[in-house]
């Protein structure tokens, strides 16, 4: 039923940064080969941020391949933790939610995740089940397990503390709802980034605390973003979402500094061992071009969230649009009913929807990224009339083809 001990390691250490501790982990495998059980592989997902990019799918692709081993995942949607607010690598307190608000974005976490996670074993759960039924002897309890000097120890507590900064009790019992969690499920490896290694290792401790053997921690590197600077987040922009269209995959991935390539290689796609290693070789040695190099690594990700026609289709329109200056074959045509004076650029961004806002869209134009007709304009009340169609580029590869609606 199981792959053997060696082939199922060799997987699991595929871009994992650490494995707490490895040797455990071995004895564990060796275990369920025996007894034909799969392992409990726990993954707590954070409700406060449902849209997913790469930085998610790390993990969540390390989650995939135990899957593919035969064992377990266990998805644990925080909706009773996201009330307290995780203050992993934060210096200050996050935020809480409400209940509705962690459920509803679980609901959108999952939809996203189905494009990586197999449906066939994996179990999804809400730690409301458990923890909202603890009583407060039970919080006391569970707190009189760990001690604040070990809480200190972790990095954004102390940096916190010693400059003054507030920390909460309800911070420090994060980690220890984290930890209930690993004790509610009986998980046996516990996966996270390497920003939660000290939640990570409360659970291990605390499982011992309520009789349990101790999980397995692995962590995974966090992905750098298409900056090449900081870690991959929506709110720096620089990131790539895997709900994001092929075009937009394809073009963001051709965006990473070449220092990123063989990273994203090892975590972000399917590629062989084999593969990897030229990789890495062809890199240091200098005789490819890193351009071709991203250009594969475009279509291997673009592949998985969507299929091979797709990253095909994605490749030619980059090359239409880049290399040979044109317009893409297939453009999203809006139909607007626009007055003879026309409308102003900036209203015409937010009507076809390229701007959230009338500030954003002015900002875009003044930056120099807005053309009609292939003419850079960068008056924001340029007014546009339609002379069916116009075609509006919006950035590097946003493009428009406008036609005027006709009245009945």
């Amino acid at each position: 039923m199981f792959p053997p001990l060696n082939e199922q390691l060799d997987l699991i250490r595929r871009g994992t940064a650490e494995i707490i501790p490895e040797d455990e982990l071995a004895q564990k495998i060796e275990r369920s080969i025996k007894t034909g059980l799969g392992l409990n592989v726990k993954l707590g997902c954070d409700p406060s941020r449902p849209d997913l990019h790469l930085g998610h799918s790390v993990v969540l692709r390390k989650l995939r391949q135990f899957q593919d081993l035969g064992h377990t995942a266990i998805l644990i949607v925080g909706d009773f933790t996201g009330m307290i607010g995780d203050p992993s690598g934060r210096n200050k307190s996050r935020p809480s939610m409400t209940i509705e608000e962690t459920r509803q974005n679980g609901e959108s976490y999952f939809q996203q995740a189905s494009k990586i996670l197999s449906s066939s074993n994996l179990n999804i759960v809400y730690n409301s089940e458990w923890l909202g039924k603890m009583s407060f002897q039970d919080v006391i309890k569970l707190a009189s397990k760990y001690t604040v000097a070990r809480m200190l120890e972790r990095d954004d507590f102390e940096k916190r503390y010693r400059s003054g900064e507030p920390i909460s009790v309800h911070e420090f019992l994060y980690p220890l709802a984290q930890a209930m969690d690993s004790v509610a499920i009986k998980a046996d490896i516990e996966l996270g980034g390497t920003d939660q290694k000290f939640n990570l290792l409360v659970g291990r401790d605390i499982q011992r605390e309520y009789g349990l053997e101790p999980q397995v921690i692995l962590t995974m590197p966090l992905l750098v973003g298409t900056d090449g600077a900081e870690k991959m987040s929506k709110s720096l922009g620089n990131y790539i979402a895997i709900t994001d269209s092929p075009d937009e995959i394809y073009g963001k991935t051709l965006s990473i500094p070449d220092t990123l390539i063989y990273d994203y290689f090892v975590l972000t796609t399917n590629v062989s061992p084999q593969y990897l290693s030229e990789v890495k070789s062809s890199l240091e040695s200098g005789r490819v071009n890193p351009r071709d190099l991203k250009r594969k690594l475009a279509r291997e990700i673009v592949t998985i969230y969507h299929d091979t026609e797709a990253a095909a289709q994605a490749e030619d329109n980059f090359d239409k649009v880049f290399v040979r200056k044109e317009t893409p074959t297939e453009i999203e045509e809006v139909f607007l009913n626009i007055s003879d004076g026309g409308v102003p650029l900036y209203q015409l961004l937010v009507e076809v929807g390229a701007a959230k806002s009338n500030s954003e869209a002015r900002r875009l134009i003044t930056q120099g990224g807005v053309t009609i007709d292939g003419n850079k304009i960068a008056d924001a009340n340029t007014a546009v009339t339609i002379k069916d169609p116009v075609i509006l580029k919006v950035g590097k590869r946003k493009f428009y083809k406008i036609r005027q609606q006709q009245s009945h």
